[in-house]
């Protein structure tokens, strides 16, 4: 039960961000209808920015924040000059956009960093407690927390300021927004700038549980968190949030108890998704869409 329990732990805590990544790809779906498969390398450029900025004197926790107004930054000029130019295309040439995107934010990434791989610092202290045999770890309570935070200010955010309103409004029907007076295209450039930021924070909490920071540090991560939003819904918050932490747990217990099959742990969240998506095609929490013809 002790190993049970302390595999269960860690897979809450690779849930926990594949769940913010999540939260990042069903935020700029919502406002925009763009699948952006740049996320991750997106969140890992700005990782990179922020490892940049360690290497001078300034504290951890303010590198995070400064690279997450770089990317907030970012996002909104990427919806503006990239995205804006083909959002009336098909959703084939968004695909091929976004995927141009992964691409040329990796590259620049080994441009301008280079390939050796970087250790970025730890914000906070890393510490292991053993409770009855569970083996309970500093990052699964930071990354929860962290999570946690998100989803309150996600909710304050759409649920008790205009803004918000603003957001959900553009994100339900573009037109008749404009017709009561909301930009649109200021919505949908904030929906970019929002999505970047939890991207870029998400990849400065991931990458120093990891063997350090390189160019395909976030390539895993980017899949797995597209499987959990696919399982619990692509315009669903807590769809990402739920699918996220149910990938993540069915992965740490598969390769817990399945060591002998390769690759395993890979097969078995998938196989789960394929199972829920063959009777709820929209996902564990996703509104499904009513057209008349």
């Amino acid at each position: 039960m002790a190993l049970f329990l302390t595999q269960l732990m860690n897979g809450i805590g690779s849930g926990v961000v594949y769940a913010s990544l999540g939260l990042a790809i069903v935020l700029i779906f919502r406002t925009t209808g763009v699948l952006n498969f740049a996320q991750g390398e997106m969140a890992l450029f700005a990782t990179y920015i922020t490892w940049e900025l360690t290497q001078s004197p300034l504290p951890v926790w303010l590198a995070i924040l400064i690279s997450m107004g770089i990317a907030f930054i970012a996002g909104v000029l990427i919806e503006r000059v990239i995205v804006r130019p083909v959002e009336k295309a098909s959703p084939l040439v968004l695909v091929i956009v976004t995927i141009g995107m992964f691409l040329a934010f990796n590259a620049l990434a080994q441009l301008f960093f280079g390939v050796d791989a970087k250790a970025l610092p730890r914000a906070y202290p890393d510490h292991s407690w053993i409770i009855g045999g569970v083996v309970l770890r500093s990052d699964t309570f930071v990354l929860v927390g962290v999570l946690a935070i998100e989803c309150l200010a996600l909710w304050l955010l759409l649920q008790r300021t205009k803004l918000g309103l603003a957001l959900r409004a553009v994100a339900s029907n573009p037109d008749s927004a404009r017709l009561l007076g909301i930009s649109a295209a200021t919505m949908l450039m904030l929906g970019w700038g929002l999505a970047s930021a939890l991207g870029a924070l998400a990849g400065a909490l991931v990458v120093p549980t990891t063997t350090g920071l390189t160019a395909g540090s976030m390539q895993s991560v980017l899949i797995f968190s597209f499987a959990g939003v696919a399982l619990g819904g692509f315009d669903s918050p807590l769809g990402a949030v739920v699918g996220g932490l149910i990938i993540g747990v069915a992965g740490a217990l598969t390769q817990q108890y399945l060591p002998a099959l390769s690759g395993i742990e890979i097969i078995v969240p998938f196989g789960l998704i394929l199972l829920v998506l063959m009777f709820r095609p929209q996902g564990l929490f996703g509104q499904s869409k009513v057209e008349r013809v």
